[in-house]
């Protein structure tokens, strides 16, 4: 099959719309339930590439939520302890495959963003990842093949309309890759730079000390920023990404939204969460928001009175922000990556509320001696990888 009609575009009114293959070649995708559409298969291809290189580079099986052409979250297969597996809404799942961890890391890292996801795989699916899936909402999957199991649960999904891609493994793209704005055609050679050790070699900081674990997280960072929209900047923490500020006209902007979100994944571990106590049949989404909510600054929407009955068995206490701030200064050892130059020690500032030790950027700025200065205030390591990694 050389081109697939879709319904529409990005939009309803956007018609005709198709994939095809402009050389002529097959297309490498089969669609094995639904039908995806325009949106659908951005986030699919950007997001497939994503866990291959993850897995690539660390050599764990890796998943990725994508959400309109950004991921989400990202994680590589690591095992879940018991409090993730409680955030992630898992712990009644029993033992689960390193992939089905993977997602269920990628999905939990940020579940308000993740909802509606599209999903991408980096190994065949297995049935342990097709169940967490099946449980949530989310428009679609992509991976390189399905365990009969998984493809029959996954077929059951959405009365039959879950969209369900494969792609072949051994599928390698044109270098020079197209697009079109306005009617006129831009090219460019793929961006095939290899994230690896080399690329963390040059330490600028006063600390060189960077461990093997926190080279994985920064990997993992950098890998993140090559497919998601800039401006963006990547935290991450044990092997998965805990908060991804994308789009931002302001690297800071995107340092605070990236960092209120990994901030949130903490919190989310408390014991003032983890003790919340919720009604019998309440939704998951509904739970989240309620989390969400709670952690925030408009907490008395879900504390009012007429409001926690509907929510909580018992009415929490409020999760003062002095509890909060002394909570959140237990995360440590958090890797930050950015896809182009910090201009100012602002950031660095921002980071290190949310535990940032490790840090990977281009280099370059007018700026990078106060930039430097603000990392030895603070005891981080700060690798110039000289690469920037822009995506639009």
């Amino acid at each position: 099959m050389n081109e697939l009609e879709l319904k529409y575009g990005c939009n309803p009114n956007q018609k005709p719309s198709r994939i095809f293959m402009e050389n002529g070649n097959e297309l490498p995708i089969t669609v094995l339930s639904g039908r995806p559409g325009y949106i659908n298969f951005l986030d699919a291809f950007n997001g497939w590439q994503l866990v291959r290189e993850l897995k690539k580079a660390t050599g764990l099986p890796a998943a990725t939520s994508f959400k309109h052409v950004s991921p989400a979250g990202a994680a590589v297969g690591l095992p879940l302890d018991e409090t993730l597996k409680k955030i992630y809404w898992v712990d009644d799942m029993g033992d689960l495959s390193p992939l089905a961890c993977a997602y269920a890391r990628a999905r939990g890292a940020d579940r308000m963003s993740s909802f509606g996801d599209f999903i991408s795989l980096s190994d065949v699916c297995d049935a342990d990842t097709a169940r967490i899936i099946k449980r949530e909402v989310s428009d679609g999957v992509i991976a390189p093949g399905y365990e009969p199991e998984a493809l029959e649960i996954l077929r059951s999904k959405k009365n039959g309309n879950y969209c369900v891609i494969q792609i072949d493994e051994n599928y390698v793209p044109d270098p020079i890759e197209r697009k079109q704005v306005f009617g006129i055609t831009f090219e460019q050679g793929r961006n095939e730079l290899k994230i690896d050790d080399e690329l963390m070699s040059n330490v600028v900081t006063a600390n060189k000390e960077i461990p093997e674990s926190a080279k994985i997280d920064l990997a993992i960072s950098l890998i993140t920023l090559k497919y998601t929209q800039s401006n963006s900047v990547c935290y991450v923490k044990g092997g998965q990404a805990i908060g991804i500020g994308a789009g931002q006209q302001s690297r800071v902007h995107c340092t605070r939204l990236a960092g209120q979100k990994a901030d949130n994944w903490y919190l989310r571990q408390s014991p003032q969460v983890l003790s919340l106590k919720f009604v019998d049949g309440i939704k998951r989404a509904d739970r989240d928001n309620a989390i969400d909510v709670y952690i925030g600054e408009e907490y008395m929407d879900v504390l009012a009175d007429g409001a926690w009955e509907k929510i909580f068995k018992v009415k929490p206490p409020v999760f003062t922000r002095e509890e909060k701030r002394a909570w959140l200064d237990t995360m440590t050892d958090v890797a930050l990556g950015s896809d182009a130059f910090f201009p100012f020690g602002d950031n660095i500032e921002r980071a290190k509320k949310s535990g940032v030790k490790y840090i990977a950027e281009p280099g370059g700025s007018v700026r990078d001696d106060q930039v430097i200065a603000t990392c030895d205030k603070y005891g981080m390591a700060m690798v110039f990888t000289g690469i920037r990694l822009f995506h639009h």
